[in-house]
């Protein structure tokens, strides 16, 4: 049993917990990520470690409430127990003999770009964050990423903070700018990582893409999270979940992601009724 330390609201959607697992946290590293279940007979789900306390023996995780095991998680509170916390799994980014940096994030993503950036920062790399948002009220961990930038560029669909566009926009310009970077790390929803790769590919700038699908048992034997990369199978939970932007099939991704969506939907709506029943 894990014991919820924190919890927090980071937007209507979008919760972080900090969680006491001690053995994952003194060996977590940004990219990589647990799987949990919130009850003894609740759904698994993967989510990317969010940020960890070695002294503190603490993993942050958010995630965004998008179906009804999530919504469970959510119903959780400070003093509450998660019943499983497995972890790290994954591999960890690849930070080595990097100089100068962009990391793109779009969305709930930014949780998981946030590490990322900041264990760049924290050994001496060059640090451009693009975040992006459909509007203001969606913003996360803006002062953070500040925190651990050399350059930040927050946007969003509508202009209400920033600049308005998308993070390609920016991407662009700053390449157009005359910035020259060993790598672009864009972690978000799939559509965006494609048109970010897409920017890329133009400038042959190196790019990562962490790519988050459905997992299930996290080891690779369900098969749940494969995906197509240079022409071969892969599977996120243990090939990844960063890859070479290059070579990921994202039209193939965005396919299968979508299979699942109704189910989601259904989930969370059956979950929403019964915390309502218990609620009464």
């Amino acid at each position: 049993m894990y014991k919820i330390i924190q919890k927090k609201a980071l937007n209507p959607t979008v919760t972080l917990m900090e969680v006491d697992a001690p053995l994952v946290a003194r060996k977590a590293e940004p990219g990589q990520f647990i799987i949990l279940r919130a009850s003894e007979d609740g759904e698994r789900i993967p989510l990317t470690i969010a940020g960890y306390d070695r002294e503190k023996g603490t993993v942050t995780i958010i995630f965004q409430i998008v179906g009804g095991a999530t919504e469970t998680l959510n119903a959780l509170n400070e003093g509450d127990f998660i019943h499983d916390f497995v972890g790290p799994l994954g591999k960890a980014t690849e930070t080595e003999g990097l100089k100068k940096v962009a990391v793109v994030g779009g969305g709930v993503g930014c949780a998981i770009a946030y590490p990322v950036a900041k264990k760049l920062h924290d050994i001496g790399v060059e640090v451009h964050s693009i975040v992006g948002f459909r509007n203001e009220d969606l913003i996360i961990l803006e002062d953070e990423f500040k925190a651990v930038s050399d350059k930040y560029v927050l946007m969003t669909d509508d202009g209400s903070a920033g600049e308005k566009g998308l993070v390609t926009n920016a991407l662009e310009k700053l390449i157009e700018s005359g910035e020259e970077y060993d790598e672009v790390i864009t972690i978000g929803p799939l559509i965006m990582m494609k048109f970010v790769v897409g920017v890329t590919k133009k400038y042959n700038v190196k790019t990562v893409v962490s790519m988050n699908p459905i997992m299930v048992d996290g080891t690779g034997m369900c098969g749940g999270c494969r995906l197509t990369v240079g022409g071969q199978t892969k599977f996120a939970c243990v090939d990844g979940p960063d890859f070479d932007g290059f070579e990921v099939d994202f039209d193939e991704a965005m396919a299968r992601s979508a299979t699942y969506k109704p189910f989601e939907q259904k989930a969370r709506e059956e979950a929403c009724n019964l915390l309502k029943m218990e609620v009464k």
